[in-house]
């Protein structure tokens, strides 16, 4: 999807992010971290702005794989909603630096074109989520006195907050360890 060194400006414009915040990703700070001119850098990317789509996509992309695999997956809500838990903590484990954009949306709200498009990923990943719970209603396997949808949210705020605790506190906790402390909770709290 991306060239090679739009691929290489995105991870770039991420450690940026992480590092100086989003007031920090300027097209001059971005060349002088790669290491080319600005003028080399709108030639693979006309804006900033089309370098957040950009992005967001890989994270957009990252929310679709994820819910088709869940669809497909014959596992019980309950393990599959700990797959789902387990492999954002991993994920953001191996790449700390995607906490600062994946829970900054606040970054985003004064530019309405990747303010759609973070809410359209949030919203992903919150269906995904419902789905799962919802299905395990229907089949017997969470509890059905709380709304699927409210549980869902439980899952992710808690999710939310435990990772931006690690990355508050300079990741000083092993983070897949305690999210599967948190997954193994919240499963006795939801099964039936």
């Amino acid at each position: 999807m991306f060239s090679e060194r739009q691929s290489e400006i995105i991870e770039k414009s991420i450690g940026i992010i992480a590092n100086k915040g989003i007031q920090g990703l300027t097209i001059k700070n971005l060349s002088k971290e790669i290491g080319i001119s600005e003028p080399a850098i709108y030639r693979h990317f006309e804006s900033k702005t089309a370098i957040l789509l950009a992005l967001l996509s890989t994270f957009e992309d990252m929310a679709d794989m994820l819910s088709l695999m869940m669809q497909n997956s014959k596992d019980t809500a309950i393990k599959k909603v700990e797959f789902v838990f387990n492999k954002m903590t991993e994920v953001f484990t191996e790449t700390p630096s995607l906490v600062s954009v994946i829970f900054s949306e606040e970054i985003f709200k004064n530019e309405e074109v990747l303010k759609y498009k973070i809410t359209g990923i949030l919203n992903k990943n919150e269906e995904t989520i419902e789905n799962i719970i919802k299905i395990g209603q229907d089949s017997g396997d969470v509890r059905k006195d709380i709304n699927y949808k409210n549980i869902a949210l439980i899952f992710m705020g808690s999710l939310r907050l435990l990772v931006k605790r690690w990355d508050l506190n300079d990741y000083n906790f092993n983070l897949k360890a305690e999210g599967n402390n948190l997954i193994k909770s919240l499963q006795v709290i939801i099964a039936k």
